[in-house]
C-alpha cells in the first residue's frame, strides 16, 4: 500500500459526526451531501490522498462512502481498504489479544446492556455503549458502571456524543490509525501537509498528533476542543472550511438556505 505519484497532501476524515450528521439510529447514518461532494473533489485532485477513518467495522464503513479513490479505515485503523478493493486486516497475534480483552470486559458490558435504554454496539475491535435513550431515573445505575468500565484494565474508553467508545486494544486509537496510514503511504507527515477532521475524544488523539507534525486539525461540533484545532459546527461547515483551505469554489446556496456558522 504505497502512495502513487507522491501526493503533496493527505486528508483524513472521521465519519460519524464529521462527514455524516449524528443520527439516533447509527444504521441510518450516511454522508451529508456536502461531504459527499467534498470527498469527490479532493479525491479527484492528484495532489491529494484522502481517507475516511472510523471506529465502525470496515464492512460497515465501505457501504457508506461510495466515493472512488478514497482509502477507508475501519476499527480506528486496524482494517483498511484501498482504491481497487484490496483489504488489509490484523494478524493472528493481535486477534488473540483481542479475544482476551473481549473475555475480560464483556461481563461488565452485559451489566451495562441490562440498563433500560442502553444499546451495546459490538464492532468486534471496539464496542460502543450508547446511552442516548436512558431515562433520567436510570442514570444513577448507569454512571457507576461507566466509571467501572473506565477503570477496567487492558482497555481504553473514549467519550463520544452520548456514548462511551471502548477500544479493546488500548494502543489502538485514531492517532494510531493516522500514523499507520502515513507509513502505508510512505507519506512525510512533518511538513504541514497533513489534515485531520473529527468530532470526539478518540479523534482528539489524532488531532493532537497531526498538530504536533505542524498539520491542520478541524474539531467538528461541540464535543471536543483541541488547542490549535479549527472549530466548525458540522459537516456542511467543515466542507466550506476545507474548500477555502484548498481554494476550491463554494457551491451556490439554494434560495432561502442559511449559511451554517463556524466556530
Amino acid at each position: 500500500m504505497k502512495a502513487e505519484g507522491g501526493a503533496s497532501r493527505l486528508w483524513v476524515f472521521d465519519f460519524d459526526g464529521t462527514l455524516s450528521p449524528i443520527v439516533p439510529d447509527r444504521a441510518g447514518a450516511q454522508l451529508h451531501p456536502e461531504s459527499l461532494a467534498l470527498l469527490g473533489e479532493i479525491a479527484a485532485d492528484p495532489r491529494n490522498r484522502v481517507a475516511v477513518l472510523s471506529t465502525r467495522a470496515l464492512d460497515d464503513l465501505v457501504s457508506r462512502v461510495p466515493v472512488a479513490g478514497v482509502i477507508l479505515g475501519g476499527s480506528s485503523g486496524l482494517e483498511w481498504q484501498i482504491p481497487g478493493g484490496r483489504t488489509f486486516t490484523p494478524g493472528e497475534a493481535m486477534t488473540r489479544r483481542l479475544e482476551q480483552a473481549r473475555t475480560r470486559v464483556f461481563p461488565l458490558l452485559g451489566r451495562l446492556g441490562a440498563i433500560p435504554g442502553v444499546e451495546i454496539e459490538d464492532k468486534r475491535w471496539s464496542v460502543a455503549v450508547h446511552y442516548r435513550r436512558v431515562l433520567p431515573e436510570a442514570m444513577s445505575s448507569l454512571v457507576p458502571l461507566l466509571g467501572e468500565l473506565d477503570r477496567c484494565p487492558g482497555i481504553r474508553v473514549y467519550s463520544g456524543p452520548m456514548a462511551a467508545q471502548v477500544q479493546l486494544l488500548p494502543s489502538v486509537n485514531k492517532a494510531f490509525g493516522v500514523r499507520l496510514l502515513c507509513r502505508f503511504l510512505n507519506f512525510d507527515a512533518g511538513r504541514g501537509r497533513l489534515f485531520y477532521a473529527g468530532d470526539d475524544e478518540n479523534d482528539a488523539a489524532a488531532m493532537r498528533w497531526v498538530l504536533s507534525r505542524k498539520g491542520t486539525a478541524f474539531a467538528v461540533g461541540k464535543q471536543v476542543r483541541v488547542p490549535g484545532a479549527l472549530a466548525v459546527d458540522g459537516p456542511p461547515a467543515l466542507a466550506r472550511v476545507v474548500r477555502a483551505q484548498i481554494g476550491h469554489p463554494q457551491p451556490a446556496r439554494k434560495p432561502g438556505e442559511r449559511e451554517e456558522p463556524t466556530g
